[in-house]
């Protein structure tokens, strides 16, 4: 995560550089986590840290605060609380997955408690319109979510790739996107093989002058 943070730092001119937590450090405890915030501070110059799963680790979140590090915390339906939501592990939830309404109560007290442990950011998956409004009143910090958010929440979050549909299952399975940029790339590199294979002119390559044709 440090090798890809930094070649994103690099990158960037404006944007506010986040980077996820990796499992691990905010498991082992507050010391651990301390020390992986640390080094993305210094080593890959982000500023802040994203922590999955904050509300079960409030200690932590106050810890980093302290040290002058701002948190971006999630919480919600991730592939490790998804059965606590009553909802079927998968690998990656999907849009139409949202916590239960009558959680609600639950899911503003977590909200609060990560606001109150200094969190900057919150990171609500999942939210689904009641319950995402609910949080997003409840608490003064900037509340942003990917799957299940919407204009009833601060902000929006979705992954680059996913919205350009880049993916290479979304050649068999076309999902909703901004475009289709799997498909394009296969139609692409399919044309380019066939060129290659056919001994023509690939496009973009150096000129191949024409074989002489026999007398």
């Amino acid at each position: 995560m440090l090798t890809v943070t930094k070649a994103v730092r690099r990158g960037v001119r404006r944007a506010l550089l986040s980077a996820d937590f990796p499992f691990g450090p905010l498991q082992r405890g507050t010391a651990a986590a301390l020390d992986a915030a640390i080094r993305y501070v210094k080593e890959a110059g982000v500023d802040l840290v994203k922590l999955d799963g904050a509300s079960d680790h409030p200690a932590a979140v106050e810890a980093l605060t302290r040290a002058g590090i701002p948190v971006f915390a999630q919480f919600g339906i991730t592939p490790q609380t998804a059965l606590r939501y009553g909802v079927e592990y998968r690998a990656v939830p999907g849009a139409g997955d949202q916590v239960p309404e009558e959680m609600c109560a639950e899911l503003v007290a977590e909200a609060k408690r990560l606001e109150q442990a200094g969190a900057a950011l919150l990171n609500f998956t999942n939210s689904g319109p009641v319950v995402g409004a609910a949080v997003a009143d409840a608490v003064s910090v900037p509340v942003l979510g990917g799957f299940g958010g919407g204009p009833w929440l601060d902000g929006r979050v979705r992954m680059a790739h996913a919205a350009i549909g880049y993916a290479a299952d979304t050649v068999d399975d076309p999902p909703v996107t901004y475009a289709h940029v799997a498909a394009t790339a296969l139609d692409a590199l399919t044309a380019y093989a066939g060129d290659v294979r056919a001994a023509r002119q690939i496009a973009g390559g150096i000129p191949v002058p024409a074989a002489p044709k026999e007398a």
